[in-house]
């Protein structure tokens, strides 16, 4: 199987659990990893949140935007203000090729208010472009570090 993980990170808490679905998702196969970097960024996280409220778009640095050639596709976020970061609407909106693909969601969250709202709104992009098939999971701030926990969401969505 030929998995793809694909996110964003601001503070580090989405890349750890991005490294942590790589790793288990390393013993079913070959997977490739993209960190989203945005080159237009707000300056502050207010400025960040303000801009994921209103589904802003950020402009990322150059990315495989094709996913054909995936059997799993992953894509995570931090949850800001209701809503994925702006570099993930980027490329939510011009990713290729999910069309019938296995997909797996997931975010990092501080109150958890928002997060549903935030996986609906990227599985409802996702489900226009003709992807059928999603899983999701979520990981709150304060548990990213407990490994044990985050390995227990991961499997839940995966198996």
């Amino acid at each position: 199987m030929k998995s793809i993980i694909v996110y964003y990170s601001y503070t580090g808490n989405t890349k750890k659990v991005a490294q942590d679905l790589k790793e288990i998702l390393t013993e079913k196969g070959e997977i490739d990893s993209i960190e989203l970097s945005s080159i237009d960024e707000a300056k502050s996280f207010l400025g960040q949140c303000r801009r994921a409220f209103f589904k802003k778009r950020a402009q990322i640095a150059p990315v495989n935007l094709d996913l054909s050639k995936y059997d799993l596709i992953c894509l995570g976020t931090p949850v800001w203000a209701f809503k994925p970061a702006p570099a993930m609407n980027t490329y939510l909106d011009k990713c290729s090729g999910v069309e019938g693909k296995e997909i797996i969601l997931f975010t990092t969250y501080g109150s958890g208010r928002g997060n549903e709202q935030c996986l609906n709104y990227m599985q409802g992009i996702l489900a226009k472009k003709g992807a059928t098939n999603f899983r999701r999971f979520s990981v709150q701030q304060g548990e990213v570090n407990n490994k044990e926990s985050v390995l227990s969401e991961i499997k839940s969505a995966i198996s």
